[in-house]
């Protein structure tokens, strides 16, 4: 991705009332930006909106995050985590061209701890593939926001406590070098990049490694951070978009060209990876969520 890729900018905010005998999450604002104005910064001591936790994640360009004496810049493909109030600038380097980014402010309350582990195991500027799920979360939160279907807290706790739950999988997940990946994992994902418009089952990918589907799917898992079998969903899923895109097929030869049997379990899957259908992908609408074609 970069700045010309993205779909909108804008900040949204959010100030539901939270019933004080529900623990829900609350989400404060998140947005999408490309900035190119060098009075861009942000001071974390004389900021006045706090406590709050902030994920900035670069799409493109690249910002200073400075914390107490360091300083950091954050690049394509690098986030930074930091606490509002806190000893921490961010702002647009003097020299930069352009800075593109997404960023969202949660308030710390119930899921302090689980921050506090992602930045122990990542660092406070950890680095995430744009197809990475929290990215792809984060994305999805912000497309929610801009088509105005985050209209009460309950929807909006859920959001934050699944972009939290999935920056801490990514967190304890391996490093994303497949170039480290055991070999068998390897074999698998390239078994299934090759053969997922005719694979059946974990038993056959088991069969064709010589492992056994328990241990194929605990080592695969573990490796990959999804099953093989969401491995496969996505990359046929990710086939039908090309081809969503490119030809004039119908849905149910689309469908059955990526590997399914029916219609309406392709609709579910690509509905669940992408948000929306594939109907409504190929019209055009819900540009927004065009993003989501970015996989693990």
């Amino acid at each position: 991705m970069n700045a010309g890729q993205l779909t909108s900018t804008g900040t949204f905010g959010f100030r539901f009332t939270l019933p004080e005998h529900l623990a829900l999450c609350n989400l404060f604002a998140i947005g999408q930006d490309v900035i190119r104005d060098q009075h861009y910064r942000w001071d974390g001591l004389t900021r006045n909106d706090g406590p709050l936790l902030l994920f900035q994640y670069t799409f493109d360009g690249e910002g200073i995050y400075e914390k107490g004496t360091e300083t950091f810049r954050i690049q394509a493909g690098q986030a930074f985590m930091t606490e509002i109030p806190g000893d921490h600038r961010y702002y647009f380097p003097p020299e930069g061209s352009h800075w593109s980014f997404i960023f969202v402010l949660i308030r710390p309350s119930l899921i302090l701890p689980n921050w506090e582990e992602v930045k122990k195991q990542l660092g406070e500027t950890p680095l995430l593939p744009t197809g990475s799920r929290p990215i792809r979360l984060l994305q999805s939160m912000y497309e929610e926001a801009h088509a105005g279907r985050i209209k009460e807290p309950y929807t909006a706790s859920s959001y934050v406590y699944q972009f939290i739950s999935e920056l801490c999988r990514f967190a304890l997940a391996p490093k994303e070098d497949t170039r480290e990946w055991p070999l068998k994992v390897k074999e698998a994902v390239a078994y299934i990049d090759a053969h997922y418009e005719n694979m059946i089952s974990l038993e056959q990918l088991a069969d064709q490694l010589s492992l056994s589907k328990y241990h194929l799917l605990r080592l695969f898992t573990r490796t990959v951070g999804m099953s093989p079998n969401d491995y496969l969903n996505q990359t046929r899923i990710k086939e039908a978009i090309r081809l969503l895109k490119e030809s004039d097929w119908s849905v149910e030869r689309i469908a059955e060209q990526v590997g399914y049997s029916g219609g309406s379990y392709f609709i579910k899957w690509f509905r669940k990876i992408t948000g929306e259908t594939p109907g409504h992908f190929r019209q055009g609408e819900g540009q927004l969520v065009y993003n989501r074609v970015y996989f693990d």
